[in-house]
């Protein structure tokens, strides 16, 4: 199968069964999504979703967070990976939202990653969930499903590689949502260890599926 076809394929399928996918992460401003996604880091969404509800009543913007202290903030996220590192994380990130953006989260690749504790993945979720920017984060869920389906070639190695071999070949219009897509069939369907091949509906266009499964 072309490359070109297999793109239009994934698409296809995914448009027309799952057009509304989303974040499972729970928030309702920018501000409570980006403290959700850098917290998230090697942790799972519903362990945040626990976290988050008394974690933002606390600090429901970037000035209390602010005014904070590290002890207050990790009382919070204690049982979250990494609580000490990602306490320091949100008191730098309220800091600098509250000093240098006035109070708002900013709207660039290059100002979300001057933030304490956002990398160029975290940056894209905000970039593509919040400002519709057709931005690409690769998670290990979007690392791992596409080089399993072989919409990249195996030289594509590191999240950067991924990202860019992703947005070439997608529509830039789908390219959010695309994201999601693959985030969601990799913690549901194409699991690491154990990928759901039997129960998968979009082995007709998997690399992966047909290199072990030729007759």
């Amino acid at each position: 199968m072309l490359k070109k076809e297999r793109f239009k394929a994934f698409v296809d399928h995914f448009s027309s069964h799952f057009p509304e996918a989303e974040t499972e992460l729970h928030y309702t401003n920018p501000f409570e999504l980006l403290v959700a996604v850098v917290l998230s880091a090697q942790c799972t969404d519903k362990r945040i979703n626990q976290v988050t509800p008394a974690l933002f009543k606390r600090f429901p913007d970037a000035k209390s967070l602010a005014e904070s202290s590290v002890e207050e903030i990790f009382s919070y996220i204690r049982s979250v990976s990494y609580p000490n590192n990602k306490a320091k994380h949100l008191l730098g990130l309220g800091q600098k939202i509250t000093d240098q953006f006035a109070g708002e989260v900013p709207e660039t690749m290059e100002d979300l990653q001057s933030l304490p504790g956002v990398g160029r993945k975290t940056a894209n979720v905000i970039a593509s969930v919040i400002y519709n920017q057709p931005a690409m984060a690769v998670d290990t869920h979007v690392f791992r499903v596409s080089q399993r389906l072989g919409l990249v070639p195996k030289t594509a190695n590191t999240p950067l590689k991924v990202e860019m071999a992703l947005i070439k070949h997608l529509p830039d219009e789908v390219i959010a949502t695309a994201h999601h897509w693959l985030i969601l069939h990799g913690r549901y369907v194409c699991l690491a260890r154990t990928p759901q091949c039997t129960k998968c509906t979009i082995t007709h266009f998997c690399a992966f599926y047909q290199k072990n499964n030729k007759a």
